[in-house]
């Protein structure tokens, strides 16, 4: 037995239309659902506030499941190599906005499922599918992972921030092609 070995990166500068697929649907997600977090907390408490938690949940749940099939993809198809035009400020912290960016897409979700069976409210995904309790009822934990959530959210935002605003500076600023390798219908 060699061990695991990834295949090699694409040869394509761009990235498949899968990747594409599940960076998108993942960032309208994401930013859908920090605007109904934002938005729902400051509900009175009611039927639209319990609602708009639901799709928060929601939400949450499908950008874990497409968190989980983006990197399984990552591995079967590897991303595109840096494009040539990366400084090597740029080429080191690449990876480790990535790497950011994948754990909070894991660790939030996470969070708030571990928060809604702490305060022993099931996670209903869909309204069809009743998830497991990932922890017990238990009011102190229930605070813990609700800080914990919160905290998150605001790096998660923060790190949001700091990607977009890399794009920018690379496509604006430095007109180096980097964003025409995630949209959607470039080649």
């Amino acid at each position: 037995m060699t061990g695991y070995h990834p295949p090699p990166l694409a040869d394509s500068p761009t990235y498949d239309p899968a990747a594409k697929t599940l960076h998108w649907l993942t960032a309208l997600l994401v930013i859908g659902m920090i605007c109904l977090g934002l938005w729902m907390v400051g509900l009175p408490v009611g039927l639209q506030k319990l609602k708009v938690y639901s799709w928060h949940k929601w939400a949450g749940i499908t950008v874990l499941g497409l968190s989980v099939l983006r990197l399984v993809w990552r591995h079967v198809r590897r991303p595109p190599a840096l494009p040539d035009t990366l400084t090597p400020l740029d080429r080191r912290l690449a990876p480790w906005g990535h790497a950011a960016l994948y754990a909070l897409l894991f660790i939030q979700p996470l969070t708030g499922w571990m928060m809604s069976s702490a305060a022993g409210i099931p996670v209903v995904w869909l309204g069809i599918w009743q998830l497991p309790d990932l922890v017990g009822k238990d009011e102190a934990w229930f605070k813990a992972l609700q800080t914990t959530h919160y905290l998150l959210s605001r790096v998660l935002i923060a790190v949001i921030v700091l990607h977009v605003a890399a794009v920018i500076r690379h496509d604006v600023l430095r007109r180096d092609g980097v964003l025409r390798r995630m949209l959607p219908f470039a080649k």
